[in-house]
């Protein structure tokens, strides 16, 4: 315990609990309640044009580090900073969760037919992962917040946020390039983060979501 207050401050830990809690009602809980409902299939001509690419599932997975590594970061920053990325996170969250329950999709994956070890990945991310709950992308969504996370920090190298740039969107292409997601996810999950990041600020939402959690704390 003591290990993970060096890396995380006490007052932020809630919060990041709570965004985790927060990110798996909305993409795993609202599947019990919309299982058995049609879901619809919003790609367009472009998606089919864009082309599977299984070694790519190697970024796909390899976003979870990435989440891992700088939201951390983000909670260390200044506070203010610190609660308005989480409480943006969490808003945004729950606008994927009502999207979800509301208008459910789906699409079509194609078969994996290969024998190497990124086509049996391929198989493996479909097995575990159904293909719903794909607008807005969550995996693009957090992706985006990771770098928002980093690139208005004066703390955080100029080359590392550059990194984290093209790491979030290297894992927004993944998206596509695995089927994981179309176009319209990409761009709705993107769109989400920023637009949730620049509300929780001018509508103080930031502050109150602060508040509560410091209570909570106590």
């Amino acid at each position: 315990m003591r290990k993970i207050r060096e890396i995380i401050p006490d007052e932020m830990l809630l919060p990041l609990l709570a965004a985790i809690a927060c990110n798996t009602v909305a993409y795993f809980g609202t599947r019990l309640l919309t299982a058995g409902r049609v879901h619809y299939d919003i790609s367009c001509a472009l998606d089919g044009r864009i082309p599977l690419v299984s070694w790519t599932v190697a970024i796909y997975f390899g976003s979870y580090l990435f989440w891992i590594v700088n939201y951390v970061i983000g909670a260390r920053q200044r506070r203010d900073e610190a609660f308005r990325l989480l409480s943006a996170d969490f808003a945004a969250k729950l606008v994927c969760l009502i999207c979800f329950l509301v208008f459910p999709t789906t699409n079509v994956r194609p078969d994996i037919a290969g024998s190497s070890v990124w086509d049996s990945l391929m198989r493996f991310l479909y097995e575990i992962d159904a293909a719903d709950n794909l607008f807005p992308s969550i995996h693009c969504l957090t992706s985006w917040f990771g770098f928002i996370a980093v690139r208005s920090n004066e703390h955080v190298p100029k080359w590392y946020r550059a990194i984290s740039l093209v790491t979030a969107l290297a894992i927004c292409v993944s998206t596509l390039t695995t089927k994981q997601h179309v176009l319209v996810d990409v761009f709705a999950g993107v769109a989400l983060a920023e637009g949730s990041y620049r509300l929780v600020e001018k509508s103080g939402f930031s502050r109150r979501y602060r508040n509560i959690m410091m209570r909570l704390r106590r």
